[in-house]
């Protein structure tokens, strides 16, 4: 037979185009039109409605950016509209949507004139049917146009000024379209959406199958007995001509897709935070509409801090959403505060995110979620399998790692297991999206990519438009019923999360097993982009545990009123902008605008809060006290204790040298170069120098930092080729400060004046460097760096409750895509015996490489830090401007000193005057078990909670002793709830624990 399969193929999507779609509303009369602009910032429906509209024009342009134009649409239904059975009344509304990108650009939603939602207007859903509306055949509402610019520019990642509405202009970004009532053919919809899916499917299957031709000829004979000129008359006859082929049930061995509603809703990024709020309205009411009509659909929600702007500016769709989670239809999911990100929080603020999370949905909801739920962040700790086991959950949803560069992850569901030797059940869809449409190309793909064929037989597919929101579609629905049970498709089932984890884990018995960090090799300059909102964050993390800390400790020792609800919401705003594109750095102006603000604001309230607590344990005296909220003792005060400082040490001797300087405390000893370099730094106790033979610490190094694509999120390997080394100095001098002294170096990098203070504080095994940078840069990333002489192979970074190692060798291709890796306050290098630690109060970029020098056979390892970047996409002036990152290096240091050190760096020395000093409420009798959290209970009991892991990766025996009455201790989860922890023996006032290695304890001395 001769080949025509191309002409039907063309015929056919001509025929879609120019008939089928017109066919669906064959006829619509306009509505008449009056608006009102909103002056600025949104304002509440009520306030609204209150305004006066003004005629307004069909077609008109509108929008100028960020704006939010008011519509009322009326008008009448014209007689005998929607009386035939197949036939219903719909209002179309238009805003000048482009066809791509739904949640990218303008959106809206429709309000009845008594204040309550109908549903959303987005360029793929621009439907409301009458029926919605209450009028009978009056049709009489608002939409709530938002004039949001669509930021992605077609991906190609070019400057743009509207991120910020300083920048976005006044130009009217969209023009009104067609906004009208018009009679809806059910049966021309249900012919399209069948063609649809039969032609998706069709072109997924293999030219040599015969059912790909089955559906061909199908089609073709559909469009041979349907009438053109009368398409709504004919439509059941096409339908007929397709109902064989879409009846032939799926293969025996077919996969299974278990599909559950979603909208990804980044919660700020390409919009401000503001306007996060708006698409989780639009969104949620979209879904319980969409479920008002199909009792089978079920929707995935994430997000816990979502539904609480919902709860507070939405009431009455609150309301409705709860009504849908009773009935099983609107299923909260992953148990976080905010879908963060899971590399640069601390271990205390990952174990709020699902103690927030978590608390939220059963206060709420009465729900308990059993699954993490991060489909897009970018990598994944290795402490995050047993920080979600402590919060009670059991598996664990990941998208992203499809988007590595080099490797492909050789599982699809597995066992993940962390630092701690905690195994939690993953799965990692193979649709490769959390945005599906249930395309017969995404259905083939998740299919054919699914890696565990044989072992298992069910993956998980998440629909609905996501990013932007939008969520789920009526078309989706119907894609989802065509493809239950169709031959050569995937066999698609609605259902939820649980009900899919609980499915897989039963049939897949002999899980394979990943070990260690799930890295996304991608989106590595997310360590380091928007330097203030990674200050932000890590201040505001250390400024939560003192503050907690004092607060507990004024409240048993003085009856002071613990503050639980305002530090419940710090807390909560910090969560929030860990969000994975907050935290990151990858989001428009405005968000990193309102971070810092937000930040600033937590920092005097918790300022606030610590002195007032420090007032009342200390009382009022003229007496200096340290209050060490460090876990380990400092200038002779004990952890987590008010007393006295000692000083330590003697002071530094500071001698001039070959016109630099040489600092000496008799502890260590720094020699800093003319050129502002660490020449040798020494350690007394082990007499080795740190830095390498010819080489240098404290090496500031100017990049090119033009990455490919995704510009603030991405560092391209290639950087490294292109290198200014900023060995220079522009004037050094040396300064006395008591007992310390400092050298202050100034330097340029590019056209940046850096000012660095080089200084060595008496007593300490340290040396610190602050970096104070006016940073005026663009498409450059500023890198410090230490070449050691350790022969290290491999480097150990501290993350959430332990350190990860990773080899400093590029054996495989694994190795080699983590050419840049993330820490939090400290990285460690070492051979046996001897190691550098260098520790930062706000970096989480490094890279570690190592080479043999060929004068002498050692070995050079050096550590580099990620300063600054300034990359132009999303916000072009992202980090220009004033910074100051300090850091610090010990030489001689074991991995305990560098978590000792970490706190350090991180907890600047608290004193303040008082009368007496205060005992600690809780103390531990070996350092290696480290005390993150000291608070009191969530209930309200009283209680002191205290979180404690052992920190140097090795089995630690040790013993908690309470400083108070109490009458009892217990073990708890993360949300304070009764739990069994192995190596806990609790015994009248104390507790003794043998963890194994990072083990994670949170115990309840019951006062």
């Amino acid at each position: 037979m001769h080949d025509d399969r191309r002409l039907t193929e063309v015929r056919l999507d001509r025929f879609v185009r120019e008939r089928i779609v017109p066919a669906v509303y064959p006829r619509s009369v306009p509505l008449t039109l009056s608006s009102w602009d909103v002056p600025d910032e949104p304002v509440p429906v009520l306030d609204a409605l209150r305004q006066q509209f003004t005629p307004q024009e069909h077609g008109a342009a509108w929008g100028r950016p960020w704006s939010t134009k008011w519509l009322r649409l009326q008008g009448q239904v014209p007689d005998a509209w929607g009386t035939a059975a197949d036939t219903s009344v719909e209002v179309i509304v238009d805003l000048g949507f482009s066809s791509d990108l739904p949640g990218f650009q303008c959106e809206g939603i429709a309000w009845r004139p008594d204040g309550t939602i109908v549903k959303a207007i987005s360029p793929r859903n621009q439907y409301i049917p009458l029926k919605l509306l209450g009028g009978g055949m009056a049709v009489d509402f608002y939409v709530e146009a938002a004039a949001n610019p669509d930021l992605s520019q077609g991906w190609t990642f070019a400057a743009t000024p509207y991120g910020d509405k300083a920048t976005s202009g006044n130009e009217p970004k969209y023009r009104l379209g067609r906004i009208v009532i018009a009679e809806l053919n059910q049966t021309v919809w249900e012919l399209q959406q069948d063609i649809w899916t039969l032609s998706g499917l069709m072109h997924e299957l293999p030219m040599e199958l015969p059912r790909r031709h089955e559906i061909l000829r199908a089609l073709e004979r559909m469009l041979d007995v349907m009438d053109p000129d009368d398409v709504p008359g004919t439509a059941s006859a096409g339908r007929e001509a397709l109902a064989g082929v879409l009846a032939r049930p799926a293969y025996a061995s077919a996969h299974h897709l278990l599909a559950t509603g979603h909208a990804h809703i980044d919660s700020a990024w390409l919009w401000p935070v503001r306007e996060t709020i708006r698409k989780c309205a639009r969104t949620f009411s979209n879904v319980v509409a969409l479920m008002d009509e199909d009792p089978g659909f079920v929707f995935s929600c994430s997000s816990a801090q979502q539904l609480a702007w919902i709860q507070e500016l939405y009431p009455e769709l609150f309301g409705r959403i709860r009504e849908k989670v009773k009935t099983g239809q609107f299923v909260p999911v992953g148990g976080m505060w905010v879908e963060s990100d899971t590399n640069m929080p601390g271990g205390e603020a990952m174990a709020r995110q699902f103690l927030e999370g978590k608390s939220f949905f059963l206060a709420e909801f009465g729900v308990e979620c059993e699954e993490a739920w991060l489909p897009d962040t970018f990598g994944y700790s290795a402490a995050m399998p047993q920080i979600v086991k402590a919060a009670g959950s059991k598996w664990f949803l990941t998208q992203k790692i499809s988007w590595n560069q080099v490797n492909r992850m050789p599982h699809h569901s597995f066992n993940w297991e962390g630092i701690d030797g905690t195994r939690v059940f993953t799965h990692f869809p193979p649709v490769d999206s959390y945005s599906s449409e249930l395309s017969g190309r995404e259905l083939a793909h998740a299919e054919r990519n699914y890696r565990d064929h044989g072992r298992g037989t069910v993956s998980l597919v998440p629909f609905g438009y996501g990013d932007g929101g939008g969520g789920p579609t009526r078309e989706m629905l119907a894609a989802a019923r065509r493809t239950a049970d169709l031959e050569g498709s995937p066999k698609v089932e609605l259902g939820s999360a649980a009900g899919f984890f609980a499915r897989a884990e039963a049939e897949y018995d002999a899980l394979p097993v990943w070990v260690g960090e799930l890295y996304l090799e991608l989106h590595r300059g997310t360590y380091t982009s928007q330097a203030k909102t990674k200050l932000g964050n890590r201040r505001s993390e250390h400024l939560l545990r003192e503050a907690e800390l004092w607060c507990a400790t004024a409240a048993v020792r003085t009856g002071y009123g613990y503050p639980a609800d305002e530090l419940k919401r710090l807390w909560r705003l910090v969560l929030l902008q860990q969000f994975h594109d907050i935290l990151p750095g990858s989001s428009i102006a405005w968000v990193h605008q309102d971070a810092e603000r937000n930040y600033a604001a937590v920092g005097r309230q918790l300022e606030a809060i610590i002195a007032d607590a420090a007032s009342a344990v200390l009382g009022a005296g003229d007496t200096d006290f340290l209050l060490n909220a460090d876990p380990h003792a400092r200038h002779g005060v004990p952890a987590l204790a008010a007393a006295e400082p000692v000083p330590a040490g003697q002071p530094v001797l500071a001698t001039e040298a070959g016109g630099g300087y040489i600092l000496d405390n008799g502890i260590i000893r720094a020699v800093i170069n003319a050129d502002g370099l660490l020449a040798s730094l020494t350690d007394y106790a082990s007499g080795r120098d740190a830095i390498a033979p010819g080489q240098f610490g404290n090496l500031l190094e100017l990049h090119r930092d033009t990455p490919n694509e995704w510009d603030a999120w991405d560092i391209d390997a290639f950087y490294r080729r292109n290198v200014v080394r900023l060995t220079g100095a522009r004037s050094l001098t040396l300064e006395s400060r008591g007992r310390d002294a400092v050298v202050v170096v100034e330097r340029l990098a590019g056209s940046s004046a850096v000012t660095q203070r080089i200084s060595l504080a008496a007593g300490a095994g340290s040396l610190a460097i602050s970096t104070a940078v006016d940073w005026q840069e663009s498409e450059k990333l500023l890198k410090l760096g230490f070449a050691l002489d350790v022969r290290a192979d491999r480097s150990a970074s501290e993350t959430q409750f332990g350190h990860v190692f990773r080899p400093t060798h590029l054996n495989t291709s694994w190795e080699t895509a983590k050419f840049e890796i993330c820490a939090h306050r400290w990285i460690h290098v070492a051979e046996p015996g001897y190691g550098v630690a260098v520790t930062n109060s706000s970096t989480y970029g490094h890279d570690v490489t190592r080479n043999i020098r060929a004068d002498d056979g050692g070995t050079t390892t050096t550590v580099r830090l990620s300063l600054l970047r300034a990359p132009k996409f999303p916000d072009p002036a992202a980090d220009r401007g004033r910074h100051e990152l300090n850091v610090t290096i010990r030489p001689g240091a074991s991995i305990a000193d560098a978590v000792a050190e970490g706190y350090r760096t991180n907890l600047a020395p608290r004193v303040v005057k008082g009368a007496h000093g205060v005992e600690p409420l809780i103390a531990v009798s070996n350092p290696a078990l480290v005390v993150e959290a000291v608070k009191l209970a969530e209930d309200g009991s009283g209680d002191v909670i205290v979180r404690v892991y052992e920190s140097l990766g090795e089995r630690s025996t040790g013993t908690v002793t309470a400083g108070f009455a109490l009458h009892g201790i217990h073990t708890v989860d993360l949300l304070e709830r009764p739990a069994v922890a192995p190596g806990v023996t609790a015994a009248g006032d104390s507790v003794d624990l043998a963890l194994r290695p990072f083990q994670l304890v949170t115990l309840r001395f019951m006062r």
